[in-house]
């Protein structure tokens, strides 16, 4: 078990998190705020900024997200609904290199333990995740689009920390195979229900989902990833028992990149989390929320699946007659476009041997393994 100086190790946040409502502000990559790229030392300021106001905020934890364009995302020219101001192989070549490890993440990680809030990231890939555990992070958090990488998945699952995982992009059926699939492994779990919708009317967050999961789960911590403007979502989701709450965190929206415009500010953090402290949540109505419990998740038919899903590829040139392991397998995006096994096929492919050579990066398929 990782331990730092402020004892925000697994077992001390998991109990924090089973107990009461554990708040997120998400920074994301919300220190990027202009086109012109910049310095890392600015990148590295602006997110010291971010972490202090989200400290005087309230809330518990801070959230990043971390890339590594090694094996995360192939160089294919397509641009996300979400982010209309680059192509997406472009921007996270731009996340990776504003982000070096230890410039970047090993000093923002000594400040988050310096200001006394908990530190993590979602790692978009095995090789970023890699990253954060070198910094020791307490627990993993995976994004909407990555809960069917399961090379990444595995990987986390061999560290024995506690997962959290978003909803946004998968089924009711999807989500079924990966909770219990990560349930099999004896890790600690927590679900944050998600609409990846932006914006979404009142009428289709359905946060009567989170009672139908924690029915459904009763050994999983249940929580809302909320991407909606204002508080009234969030404690609502409280209301209805989330015990985890994430929400996009910025100085402005009106700041350049994807997620300012869905971010709250500093000012309406504070008064969103002395709600949920002072227990004012439980005066929400929240039956503008609610919706109908047991339907299909909007992620089953979400527009981003095609381009944040993942397709297996080689990870390195590998001869014919290879037998493959974890490691020559990479997980990337965007599987419309790669043409290979979706990455939840990962544990199919482990252990073949390859019957033609495969150069790094060509897809996986099936008829290339005996």
């Amino acid at each position: 078990m990782h331990k730092n100086k402020n004892n925000f190790n697994e077992e001390y946040i998991w109990g924090k998190i089973q107990k009461g409502v554990f708040i997120i502000a998400e920074i994301g990559k919300n220190f990027i705020q202009s086109e012109e790229e910049k310095k890392t030392e600015e990148y590295l300021e602006n997110a010291k900024k971010l972490i202090k106001l989200a400290k005087e905020s309230g809330a518990d934890a801070v959230k990043f997200q971390t890339h590594n364009l090694e094996d995360e995302q192939m160089n294919i020219n397509i641009v996300s609904p979400h982010f209309k101001e680059s192509d997406r192989y472009s921007w996270v070549k731009r996340n990776t290199n504003a982000t070096p490890f230890e410039e970047f993440w090993k000093p923002l990680k000594q400040y988050c333990d310096k200001k006394g809030i908990i530190f993590f990231s979602t790692p978009m890939s095995r090789k970023a995740a890699v990253t954060l555990d070198a910094l020791e992070v307490p627990f993993w958090k995976v994004g909407s689009g990555d809960v069917q990488d399961y090379v990444m998945l595995d990987y986390m699952i061999e560290t024995g920390k506690p997962i959290i995982i978003s909803s946004g992009m998968v089924s009711l059926d999807e989500l079924d195979r990966i909770i219990k699939y990560i349930q099999s492994k004896g890790v600690p779990l927590a679900v944050l229900y998600c609409v990846s919708q932006y914006p979404c009317p009142a009428e289709d967050f359905n946060l009567s989902t989170i009672e139908y999961l924690k029915e459904k789960y009763p050994d999983i911590v249940v929580g809302f990833s909320d991407h909606s403007l204002g508080p009234n979502a969030s404690l609502s989701a409280v209301k209805l028992g989330a015990k985890v709450i994430e929400k996009h965190f910025s100085f402005s929206r009106d700041l350049w990149g994807p997620d300012h415009k869905a971010s709250i500010t500093p000012e309406e953090m504070k008064k969103m989390v002395s709600a949920i402290r002072n227990n004012e949540y439980k005066n929400m109505d929240e039956s503008t929320f609610y919706g109908i419990k047991e339907k299909e998740l909007e992620g089953a038919n979400n527009k981003f699946r095609p381009y944040f899903n993942k397709s297996l590829v080689a990870g390195a040139n590998i001869p014919a007659g290879t037998v493959i392991t974890k490691e020559m397998i990479f997980a990337m995006r965007p599987k419309k476009y790669i043409n290979g096994l979706p990455s939840d096929k990962f544990g199919d492919v482990v252990g073949k041997k390859t019957k033609k050579d495969l150069n790094k990066y060509n897809p996986i398929k099936l008829e290339y393994l005996e």
